[in-house]
């Protein structure tokens, strides 16, 4: 089996290009779908967060808010002191942890299978070192902030300093792509990206052999 890791900043098309390889034949798990379901009312990492960052962040139904939560571990405007490392110290050991079963629960079923992790920070996190090889998703900072934008539902602007203030705490694409086993360009057509996925799926269906 073959681990991947599909990792890049935000807005830059990785769940799109996640999907496309899902569609070729790969296994996909997002990084971000776990942590929802980790940080679901009554489960240990739900009770952490809370702990830490306050019941502010709860919705009235005791859920929490994830944009309130964003808030306050990557800042506001002008905020002096983020805290999102220490969000990630609580969140990210459960995460990697159900992802590494995941991809042992894969091989198990399929010894030639090819696995993906789609994460915003692995190379932030230090987990490299879990995947076999690692993919990242680039595209131009316009078009992140124009994607964001449309996703949210929100102003350019407002689209702008969000992107500016994540990708704040994030590795540049310019150090992402110096990791890089592979690297999709998300800038052009849906069609052009979906042919670099081809051509990198073509290449690693060998490797999963191995």
């Amino acid at each position: 089996m073959l681990k991947l890791g599909l990792t890049g900043g935000i807005a830059s098309g990785k769940s799109a290009v996640g999907e496309m390889f899902v569609k070729l034949g790969a296994h996909l798990i997002q990084s971000d779908a776990v942590a929802r379901e980790l940080m679901q009312p009554g489960r240990p990492v739900y009770e952490e967060v809370v702990r830490h960052f306050g019941r502010e962040i709860l919705n009235p139904d005791g859920t929490i808010n994830r944009p309130k939560l964003a808030e306050t571990a990557f800042g506001g405007p002008g905020a002096p002191s983020p805290h999102v490392k220490e969000l990630n110290a609580l969140v990210h050991p459960a995460v990697i942890e159900y992802e590494n079963d995941w991809m042992k629960k894969i091989g198990q079923r399929d010894k030639n299978a090819i696995a993906i992790v789609e994460a915003a920070l692995i190379l932030e996190s230090g987990a490299t070192d879990r995947f076999d090889q690692l993919i990242v998703v680039t595209c131009h900072p316009a078009q992140r902030i124009l994607r964001f934008a449309k996703r949210l539902g929100i102003s350019k602007g407002a689209a702008r300093a969000e992107v500016n203030r994540r990708m704040a705490a994030q590795i540049s694409d310019e150090e992402k792509i110096k990791a890089a086993d592979f690297v999709i360009d998300n800038s052009g057509s849906l069609a052009e990206t979906e042919e670099q996925a081809r051509r990198i799926f073509a290449a690693l269906q060998p490797r999963s052999r191995l």
